[in-house]
């Protein structure tokens, strides 16, 4: 049994390609990392809450604690976090981290390390659910069947959302949705001039008004559509953050009061993510695609399969 796992996320895939990842730019050597979960080998003497032994899933981001945004509950927009695996600061990939115990998180014991260390990504898709108030009468429309689209499905889903469509530009990703429970899935275009022909796609396979939609992409094509296929009234949540700058025609969105809504990361998501595992409404265990230990070799290997991307979802490394 694993003492820690880490997962691998695409955004480690981006660093290693590009050495920046949106405004965060490696500029010397870093850990990565920052999905992850282990056992409590050590607490400093003023820990009461957890002891040696317990299973815990980890919240990689360490805020300041006392500035504005802190105090108002949104730490994670604090200027100055201190985020695992993001420049500077080094993350999860190693056999040991230190950590606040208040953002170390028990798991139960029907929910293992593996699972544990998924709260990270499910966070995100959590968040943005909250953000854009999904419930039992919101339709969803996710633009990406990558990682965060699929964790965003679920979660999505937990919420109560009744119809969830899905879009992606390999059928294999779409496949996966399908499976996880998307009750509709669309192949899209990468290009710009068939946005339109995208969105009737789109709604026509919904049959009903999309209430909201997340793009976990970033690009100018998919913030466009989801701009586009959005009822009146309706939101669209910006997850991903593949680009710095995108060019999208806001105005016609602003004519019919789209609400744009940014997601960067999470806020106060792991316990009710772990509840979320430990009853069952979200099982992550099928995103779950390649285990590897913790060798020169492994290591090289698991990033190579995380860029080709195909079937490869979740990358967990067993430390």
């Amino acid at each position: 049994m694993p003492k820690a796992v880490t997962a691998y996320c695409m955004q480690n895939v981006v660093y290693d390609q590009t050495m920046r990842c949106a405004n965060f730019i490696v500029k010397k050597p870093m850990v990565i990392g920052h999905e992850c979960a282990g056992i409590i080998e050590e607490v400093g003497s003023e820990v009461k809450s957890l002891e040696v032994g317990d299973r815990v899933a980890l919240e990689p981001g360490i805020s300041c604690g006392h500035c504005s945004l802190c105090k108002a509950g949104s730490y994670n927009l604090c200027p100055e976090m201190r985020f695992f695996g993001s420049p500077p600061t080094n993350g999860s990939l190693a056999h040991k981290v230190v950590h606040p115990a208040k953002l170390c998180y028990k798991l139960p014991d029907n929910v293992s390390l593996e699972e544990g260390a998924m709260c990270e990504p499910l966070s995100v898709g959590v968040h943005a659910c909250r953000r854009a108030n999904v419930g039992p009468e919101t339709n969803v429309m996710i633009m990406g069947s990558g990682p965060i689209g699929l964790v965003t499905l679920l979660a999505a889903r937990a919420f109560g959302a009744p119809r969830i469509i899905i879009t992606d530009v390999d059928v294999q990703r779409l496949s996966i949705a399908r499976n996880l429970g998307a009750d509709e899935t669309a192949k899209v275009s990468t290009d710009i001039e068939d946005v339109d022909t995208d969105v009737g796609k789109i709604q026509n396979a919904m049959g009903s008004g999309i209430d909201v939609s997340f793009d976990c992409v970033g690009f100018d094509k998919t913030m466009s559509t989801a701009l586009n296929a959005t009822r009146p009234g309706g939101k669209v949540c910006l997850i991903g953050l593949a680009k710095t700058e995108m060019t999208v025609a806001l105005t016609p969105a602003a004519a019919r009061e789209v609400d744009v809504i940014g997601i960067f990361r999470y806020r106060s998501t792991w316990p009710l993510c772990i509840e979320f595992l430990r009853s069952g409404k979200i099982d992550v265990k099928p995103l779950i695609t390649h285990r590897f230990g913790f060798t020169q070799k492994e290591i090289e290997d698991a990033f190579e399969i995380s860029a080709q991307g195909g079937n490869a979802i979740k990358v967990m490394f067993n430390l």
